[in-house]
Formats: structure tokens, C-alpha cells, sequence
């Protein structure tokens, strides 16, 4: 391969058979070289290939001025949460937490880590991220020599949810109030503590994440169970009820209401944390 551009001494650019553009790191890769000489290929360390040119660039700017160490410790990070989690990650995580987890360390270094007002909630409400965020705070202590505060695994977490909606970072933290408040009226409603181990706790939790993303991407489902609909809200009365006091509250805070498919699987969701196991 041809060097395409000399980003550092550690990172070039290139391109593929097919012409997708190929960001290629390796300590000294690219050191006396220039645009036009092949790369040593005994040098390369790590290939990305990112599709979105947009968050290519961005990615290229970013590793400009960034330690190689930090950027094979947010690779090993984010390879991990794919594994663990399996799901696909959007490539901005490469642009989004390289970047939080350079000025982290910074602020760190100079004594002024800040407190994560979201923690208690992105424990509970998004627990394998969680653990993810934990099991980067240990890579980067064991690779780096670096201890960062708990707090960090909580930010951590929010960039691999909000690489797997797809959002930015002010919609999940919007989401993750609404997922919070929601679960507070079933909770009050019903006068209940809900099993947050149990899997329609976690179908419920999901269910909400994705109806935070059409709440404030402002799309919403189309009504296709009307009669679904008025059987479930006459068998699950109660539920039912629960689920007017959550369209009352999105009334009033988000100036939206919602439409009989989204208040028939909110009522379906209710019903079945509410009851069982």
C-alpha cells in the first residue's frame, strides 16, 4: 500500500483495491516518510476503516495530537464492548470517546476529575455498558499506569449507548432522564420496587431507550393495532391508567403526545414488569 497522507509520526492514511480510505497506525510507521512512499507493512499495528468520510476526518484530526498509547487503549476498549456486548457500535465512538478519554486523563493529570451527576441511573439503567466502562477504567490503569475515578466508567458507558442508538450524546443523556422518570410513575403507580434483574425489567428498559430516540428524533410509529389496542386497554386496566400518567407527563414536559400504537406497547410493557418474573 501507498501512503496517502502523513497524519504523525504513528499514523498515515490510505486507500484500499476498492478505494475506501484506510486510517493505518503503527509506532514510527511513518517517520522520514511522505505521501507516495509504500508503507511498512512490518510496522502496521491496526487498520480502521471508516466508512463515513465525515467521521474519517474528524478521526484523522483528532489523532494528530494524541499519545499512540491512548489510541490503542480506546481501540482495546471499544473492541471489547463489541465483543462483550455484540452489537454494532457507529464508528463516531472512534472520534467521540478517543476524544473524551484524552482530556479525562488530562483533567486527571491536573487533580480536576468531574463528578458524573448521571452515575446512580447508568448503573441501573444500562448495566453491561456499565461494566463495559468499568473494564475500560482497568485497561487503561493496566496499560497506562492511569487511575481514573468511577465516575468515568459512567461516561464511558453513555458513548457505547449512544454508539448503539446512533444519537448524540445530549439525546442519551435526555433519554436516560426519561427512562428514569418513566420507571419512577410505574414505580409510584403501582407502589411496587421493580426486579431490575429480571428480563422484562430489561425488555421494558430497552423498549423506553427506543422510545426516547423516536420522542426526540420527533418520528413516530404508525397506528396499525386498533383493535389490539382497545382489547389491551380494557383487559389491562391498571396498566392502562399507568400509561395515561406517562402520556401526561411527556405531555407536559415535551409538549407530545403519544399515539395509540405507542400507548399500546407501553401498557403491554407495564403490565408484564409489574406481574411477573
Amino acid at each position: 500500500m501507498i501512503i496517502s497522507k502523513v497524519i504523525n509520526n504513528n499514523v498515515v492514511s490510505a486507500y484500499d483495491d476498492e478505494q475506501h480510505e484506510l486510517v493505518i497506525m503503527g509506532r514510527g510507521i511513518a517517520f522520514q516518510k511522505k505521501s507516495g512512499d509504500p508503507i511498512d507493512e512490518e510496522r502496521i499495528e491496526k487498520v480502521f476503516s471508516i466508512q463515513n468520510k465525515d467521521i474519517s476526518e474528524k478521526f484523522k484530526t483528532l489523532l494528530y495530537d494524541i499519545p499512540i498509547e491512548y489510541m490503542q487503549v480506546c481501540e482495546a476498549i471499544i473492541d471489547h464492548a463489541r465483543k462483550t456486548l455484540n452489537k454494532n457500535l457507529n464508528d463516531s465512538i472512534y472520534v467521540t470517546l478517543t476524544d473524551h478519554i484524552t482530556f479525562a486523563i488530562e483533567r486527571h493529570q491536573k487533580g480536576m476529575d468531574i463528578k458524573n451527576a448521571l452515575l446512580w441511573e447508568i448503573k441501573r439503567l444500562y448495566k453491561d455498558e456499565f461494566v463495559c466502562g468499568l473494564e475500560a477504567i482497568r485497561i487503561i490503569h493496566d496499560k497506562l499506569n492511569i487511575q481514573l475515578p468511577e465516575d468515568e466508567a459512567g461516561f464511558i458507558a453513555m458513548h457505547i449507548v449512544n454508539a448503539e442508538l446512533n444519537e448524540e450524546m445530549p439525546n442519551v443523556i435526555q433519554i436516560t432522564k426519561l427512562i428514569q422518570d418513566i420507571l419512577n410513575i410505574v414505580k409510584y403507580h403501582f407502589q411496587i420496587d421493580l426486579d431490575e434483574e429480571s428480563l422484562n425489567y430489561f425488555r421494558f428498559v430497552t423498549h423506553l431507550k427506543f422510545f426516547g430516540q423516536r420522542l426526540f428524533n420527533e418520528t413516530q410509529m404508525e397506528n396499525q393495532n386498533e383493535f389490539l389496542y382497545e382489547v389491551v386497554k380494557e383487559k389491562n386496566t391498571t396498566a392502562f391508567q399507568c400509561a395515561e400518567k406517562i402520556n401526561d407527563y411527556v405531555q407536559k414536559e415535551y409538549n407530545r403526545s403519544l399515539i395509540e400504537d405507542e400507548m399500546l406497547y407501553l401498557t403491554l410493557h407495564i403490565d408484564r414488569v409489574v406481574k411477573r418474573k
